[in-house]
């Protein structure tokens, strides 16, 4: 990668860092690790990171062999951005970065969050004991984005795309649908104000809401600035 500095470190932690350590790469991976992305998806994903910086950040990516270009085929033709296999296998990296971070005294609580954050979230965030009995499928519309969930024996799948035959959907925005599995808003006060709509089985909606709590923050050892 021609013009950044490296870290001449021989540790593969300090040539990770080499890879993905710039800002906003590792979020261009997360946004990507739900499926293919266009350039325009990708800006509406990250509504922080300029155009240039969007544009380093992918070459960079293609560079390191972690992203790919690739065009659909017709009627779409359009350029779309996609992990390679290795580049998927970062998955684990990020969730367990977000499980770390999910304990950070300062970790700030207002922020806006993507459709794919908050999905990847609930991957990430999913507490086996309570979804142990728990079973169905949902869907979840966040705007134009639509992604299912089979809950079953404990396990958590969620991918992209419409549910067949769901016994719940739940839509409403990203942030709408965190305030209720996160930031502990009552569903019913989210569904009376319209925040957010259920269709079908409502208790499996909110138990599905129940099913990510958040770790006890870390001890802040420093003083309030």
């Amino acid at each position: 990668m021609a013009g950044k500095r490296h870290y001449d470190d021989g540790c593969a932690a300090a040539h990770a860092l080499d890879l993905v350590g710039e800002r906003w790469a590792l979020l261009v991976v997360r946004e990507l690790l739900l499926g293919p992305r266009r350039f325009t998806d990708l800006r509406a994903g990250l509504p922080g990171i300029s155009p240039n910086v969007l544009s380093q950040r992918l070459s960079e990516l293609e560079r390191a062999s972690i992203v790919v270009r690739r065009r659909l085929p017709p009627p779409g033709a359009a350029r779309v951005y996609a992990l390679t296999d290795w580049g998927r296998e970062l998955e684990p990296a990020i969730q367990a970065l977000g499980r770390w971070a999910a304990r950070s005294p300062a970790r700030p609580r207002d922020l806006p969050m993507s459709a794919s954050s908050l999905i990847l979230s609930f991957r990430t965030m999913v507490d086996a004991d309570r979804a142990r009995g728990l079973a169905g499928t949902l869907e979840l519309r966040l705007g134009e984005q639509h992604f299912r969930a089979r809950l079953a024996e404990g396990r958590l799948a969620l991918l992209p795309g419409e549910a067949e035959r769901p016994d719940a959907v739940i839509a409403g925005s990203p942030d709408a649908l965190a305030a209720v599995a996160y930031g502990g808003r009552p569903l019913d006060e989210a569904l009376a104000e319209g925040a957010l709509t259920v269709t079908g089985d409502r208790d499996l909606a909110a138990r599905f809401l129940g099913l990510f709590p958040l770790p006890a923050p870390a001890p802040a050892t420093a003083d309030p600035a």
